[in-house]
């Protein structure tokens, strides 16, 4: 398990760099003329975050294996589909009914993270 979150983390910090810049050159002028350059940027800051975490959950299964800690990473790959997911499509579609799926991806990276706060609670 530590490997797929350790790998997944990678790919999706790739990825944020990529969409983030993607985003800051491509995609500029669409984002101003909507007003959703701060809402794509929140997307990409909260995958990179996030991919970070993943990172962290992956190296603590090596020291400390716990099911909360594959429960963390579980929950922050769903927070980044969801949260990030949602982001990017409302600021490019301006389909504004996707600002009220977001914050079930908040849930999940909240989620996550009072998983890995037990994980670390219940170690040996």
């Amino acid at each position: 398990m530590h490997k797929f979150f350790l790998m997944a983390g990678a790919l999706l910090g790739g990825l944020s760099v990529a969409i983030g810049a993607f985003g800051a050159h491509a995609l500029k002028k669409v984002l101003e003329q909507n007003n959703y350059t701060e809402v794509f940027e929140t997307g990409v800051r909260y995958q990179f975050f996030h991919a970070v975490a993943l990172c962290i959950v992956g190296i603590l299964i090596l020291q400390m294996p716990h099911k909360y800690l594959t429960y963390a990473g579980y929950s922050f790959i769903i927070g980044t589909v969801i949260f990030s997911g949602t982001l990017y499509v409302l600021s490019l579609t301006g389909i504004r009914w996707l600002g009220a799926i977001t914050p079930l991806g908040g849930t999940a990276f909240i989620v996550g993270w009072i998983f890995l706060f037990l994980a670390v609670w219940n170690a040996k």
